[in-house]
């Protein structure tokens, strides 16, 4: 079974990912915070990993510096998932290796779980 982290401060969005993706047969553990993040990362050892930008406690930039600093998540994949159009993002998301950049409001939750397989697949 495919394991997910969902890391987003927002309660509806994040149940909402977490409906769809468990739906279509994932494992998911969620954290509403970056800290929180970067421990279920720790621990669950996801094999892609959803990251919001803006969070209360630390963002998905300071938080991807503690995953990315981790052996065992040092490769996984990070799909950011945010409102926040890419030109506004930290710039220091891009050199700490994304798999991809995702706008919320452009995307449904469908097409974002499409994404995923795309990336656990290749």
């Amino acid at each position: 079974m495919t394991k997910i982290a969902i890391i987003e401060d927002d309660p509806t969005i994040s149940q909402m990912y977490r409906m769809k993706f468990e739906a279509d047969g994932f494992d998911v553990q969620m954290a509403d915070n970056g800290r929180t993040g970067v421990e279920v990362v720790k621990n669950f050892q996801p094999d892609v990993i959803l990251l919001d930008i803006q969070m209360p406690e630390m963002n998905g930039a300071e938080a991807l510096k503690l995953i990315r600093a981790e052996e065992s998540s040092k490769l996984t994949p990070v799909i950011v998932l945010t409102n926040l159009g890419e030109e506004e993002a930290p710039s220091e998301m891009r050199s700490l290796g994304i798999e991809s950049y995702i706008v919320k409001a452009n995307y449904t939750p469908r097409q974002v779980v499409a994404r995923v397989k795309e990336i656990v697949e290749d």
